[in-house]
């Protein structure tokens, strides 16, 4: 049974608690610590209600100074800094950090001088030397190995975009890419207008307006694909809505396909070698239709078109619900591969 604890119980922590007590994976690893500066009776009460999940599906109290989970006895600290997580007094085999408080290695590290054996990281670093690896499953995740103490999980979008970028680099050449994120709220905005961020497009309602906001996208796909470096851009528009965000990808490729034949393959991967990662639907949808959604993005191949060497592709993912359950994939299977 390997022995998780999460650190930062935000939006990203209390979908992976969730989804490990919805999935198929209790008889297999267990959140045995959390660390979060919030008081106890929040965070059960968090837990239980959720605006955007719905109620647990479990149940959820407190006993002195633990968090009881369908049972499990999740004990709970609230200390601002990892030196006072004290990790070791709960024999953890894996830390899930969730607070996006570290962006370089060095402060990632206080969680292993915490006594965290190792540290799966909910984020991208700043820079990519700042850990011993950035995994995106469907990509690279059979990289993983004992050697490694500090990984980043990257981002929500990056596991959207990448494993489909990806494919279609291998099948047809990708010349350049433009890609526009229609993201929902997140809750570094504010409800109504107030100084809350040096980006001053983020000190407007997140209710009132599509907010543009800068990303590291581009950066990010270049870190596993130099080859197209200069030759990535995008940008990002926060929308008010409460989950569930879409891509726009342009591509242009090396080598003319056909709507039929994109679809095609998106179609096989996502039965195949991506399955549970990448989806396809050729259904009627809009975005709530995939809030809960455990995968890291759908193609929806009513939207694909092709004009000549240009490929327009829509990309759907639930921005919290995916991300958590890669997490989870992405602990068990380093620590297997330990």
């Amino acid at each position: 049974m390997l022995r998780l604890a999460i650190n930062g119980y935000g939006r990203i922590g209390r979908c992976i608690l969730r989804a490990l007590h919805e999935g198929a994976r209790r008889d297999r690893m267990a959140i045995v610590a959390i660390n979060e500066p919030a008081d106890l009776e929040s965070i059960a009460y968090l837990t239980r209600y959720d605006s955007t999940h719905g109620p647990f599906p479990g149940a959820v109290s407190v006993d002195g100074r633990d968090l009881l989970v369908d049972g499990d006895r999740i004990s709970v600290s609230h200390a601002r800094d990892a030196e006072g997580a004290n990790w070791s007094a709960h024999r953890v085999d894996l830390v899930l950090e969730c607070s996006g408080s570290f962006d370089e290695r060095v402060e990632a590290e206080r969680h292993l001088g915490a006594g965290a054996p190792r540290l799966l990281i909910a984020h991208p670093m700043r820079d990519a030397l700042d850990v011993d690896l950035t995994v995106v499953l469907g990509v690279n995740g059979a990289a993983l190995g004992p050697g490694q103490r500090l990984v980043s999980n990257a981002s929500c979008s990056t596991n959207c975009l990448l494993p489909v970028l990806r494919v279609m680099q291998d099948h047809f050449g990708v010349e350049a890419a433009s890609v526009t994120t229609v993201h929902s709220v997140m809750n570094d905005q504010p409800l109504v207008d107030g100084y809350h961020a040096r980006d001053l497009r983020r000190t407007r309602s997140a209710l009132g307006s599509i907010v543009p906001v800068s990303t590291g996208l581009a950066r990010g796909i270049e870190r596993f694909m130099p080859e197209m470096a200069g030759r990535i851009h995008a940008q990002h528009l926060r929308v008010p809505t409460l989950n569930v965000s879409a891509m726009d990808v342009s591509l242009q490729l090396r080598a003319r396909g056909d709507v039929q034949a994109l679809n095609a393959l998106f179609h096989d991967a996502a039965e195949g070698s991506l399955a549970g990662v990448l989806g396809y639907s050729e259904q009627p949808h809009a975005s709530c239709d995939f809030n809960h959604d455990p995968r890291s993005g759908i193609v929806d191949g009513t939207q694909t078109r092709v004009s000549g060497d240009l490929a327009h592709l829509m990309l759907w993912f639930d921005n919290e619900w995916g991300f958590a359950n890669r997490m989870l994939d992405v602990a068990e299977r380093w620590c297997m591969a330990c």
